[in-house]
């Protein structure tokens, strides 16, 4: 039997997130409240990126999206930030190493891009914060969630940040290169007759 493979996420791809996700549910109670709109909930909020595992028989058995966070006016030192969410790997392919695959796809797409990553997980998840701890994740704080449990009790929630698998050298040559694209192309103009 073949190893599930990676690939970016496809419009067509939403019908068996959403299978996968409400078997995660089921079991895991991942997400915490079932969304009125499964499919939209995937969508949103509107990823940059966003991949799935896909087994032999093409059924989708994992997920995981990564969005460009604003950057931090208040805090001009911390650089380019992207959030990982929607992370989630089906009952029937766990074992596979499937989260950690799915946490390193989207780790080298943002160390390519010099971003750093950022994510929140439920507190009381020990699989999911286990994971992340595991996979090289720094816990860098607590806090609650905007959004009640569906018994309407706050939610306590931990934030990590991934250490990145890019040097810092390479970062910032990154930035530099994008930085000088940006101005080399600032005083062009086209013009179409």
């Amino acid at each position: 039997m073949s190893p599930p493979r990676i690939r970016r996420r496809r419009a067509t791809d939403l019908d068996g997130c959403v299978a996968a996700l409400a078997d995660v549910h089921r079991v895991d109670r991942y997400p915490l409240n079932w969304p009125a709109e499964p499919h939209r909930w995937l969508r949103e909020p509107h990823p940059t990126r966003a991949w799935v595992a896909v087994d032999a028989a093409g059924t989708i058995v994992g997920h995981v999206a990564v969005r460009r966070l604003p950057d931090a006016a208040d805090e001009p030192l911390v650089g380019p930030t992207a959030e990982v969410s929607r992370l989630f790997v089906a009952p029937a392919a766990r074992g596979l190493a499937l989260g950690s695959a799915l946490l390193g796809r989207a780790r080298h797409w943002a160390d390519a891009r010099g971003l750093r990553l950022v994510l929140e997980v439920v507190a009381d998840s020990p699989a999911a914060v286990a994971l992340y701890e595991r996979t090289g994740w720094r816990c860098t704080g607590t806090g609650t969630a905007s959004w009640t449990a569906p018994d309407g009790s706050p939610v306590p929630l931990r934030r990590y940040t991934a250490r990145s698998e890019a040097t810092p050298a390479i970062a910032a040559r990154r930035r530099a290169s994008r930085a000088a694209a940006s101005r080399s192309s600032a005083g062009s103009t086209t013009s179409t007759s």
